[in-house]
C-alpha cells in the first residue's frame, strides 16, 4: 500500500492512526481494537465490514508497532 495514502487514512470510529499489517492485508486501529480488510487493493473503510481483534491479538500489535517504530 502507498505509504502515503496510509498516511492520510484513519480510522472511520475514532479518527487515529492506522497500522498496516501486511500479512494478514488489514489496517488496524489498536485504538479501538479493529482491523478494516484491504481487497484488491483497496481499504474497505466500513466499521460493520472491521474485524473485531482479541485483547491479545491488540496488545500484540501495539508491541509490534511501538518495536518497529524504535528501529525505525
Amino acid at each position: 500500500m502507498d505509504k502515503q495514502l496510509l498516511a492520510m487514512l484513519v480510522c472511520p470510529v475514532c479518527q487515529g492512526k492506522l497500522k498496516l499489517d501486511k500479512d494478514a492485508s488489514e489496517l488496524l486501529c489498536t485504538f479501538d481494537g479493529l482491523a478494516y480488510p484491504i481487497q484488491d487493493g483497496v481499504p474497505v473503510m466500513l466499521d460493520s465490514e472491521a474485524r473485531k481483534m482479541s485483547e491479545e491479538e491488540k496488545l500484540e500489535k501495539a508491541q509490534q508497532a511501538a518495536q518497529k517504530t524504535e528501529a525505525e
